[in-house]
């Protein structure tokens, strides 16, 4: 399988760890793994402002980008969300539906295709699982509240699997962090606010 990695701007500019990461799992895992040099944006910021239709153009460089690998993985669910939902701005090419098709989540990647099994990781500390908003309602890869459903999770389906991690129960558990794309800027106390609050369930539970 040949895996194309998209790389977030916010993670490429204030969590580049992450991006290394999420390359290093993929590796580890023995598939072959690209990183087109030429990407930038997948436009959302734009979307989230009222102003998709300047995306446009950012969408199709993305499709033009990606529209040769089996597999487009990003560690963002909100990203990937917009790929999906929202490419429908352009024209629905064969090229545009196979990547808005094939994107994925990095998490639900790796459970979708069973590579979680082949992780073999470990990590002896205690975790408070966050879910992000995008990655839950968006591409439903975990169960919410205000529906009657049974439980799931993909990422707590993950974080099973590694070898000593203890995970914690939140009181909270599928709160948004206040974050939200551009909502954390124009409505920045209340975001501060909402991220506190989910800390302070983190930190509660030590």
């Amino acid at each position: 399988m040949k895996v194309g990695l998209f790389i977030p701007c916010y993670v490429d500019q204030f969590f580049p760890s992450a991006a290394i990461a999420t390359l290093e799992i993929l590796e580890k895992l023995g598939l072959e793994v690209d990183y087109p040099t030429g990407q930038t944006c997948c436009g959302q910021p734009m979307a989230n402002s009222g102003y998709e239709r300047y995306g446009k153009d950012t969408a199709r460089h993305f499709v033009h980008l990606f529209k040769d690998y089996d597999a487009v993985v990003a560690p963002s669910g909100s990203c990937v969300y917009h790929v999906r939902k929202h490419f429908d701005i352009v024209e629905q090419s064969a090229e545009v539906q196979h990547v808005r098709n094939v994107s994925y989540e990095l998490g639900e990647f790796l459970v979708k295709f069973g590579l979680d099994k082949q992780l073999k990781a470990s990590f002896p500390f205690k975790v408070g699982l966050h879910q992000s908003c995008h990655g839950q309602r968006g591409l439903r890869l975990a169960s919410s509240s205000e529906k009657v459903e049974s439980p799931y999770s993909i990422h707590r389906q993950l974080l099973e699997g590694v070898e000593g991690l203890e995970l914690v129960d939140l009181d909270r558990k599928d709160e948004c962090c206040g974050f939200g794309g551009t909502f954390a800027v124009v409505e920045e106390a209340v975001s501060v606010q909402m991220g506190k609050d989910r800390l302070q369930d983190h930190l509660s539970h030590g």
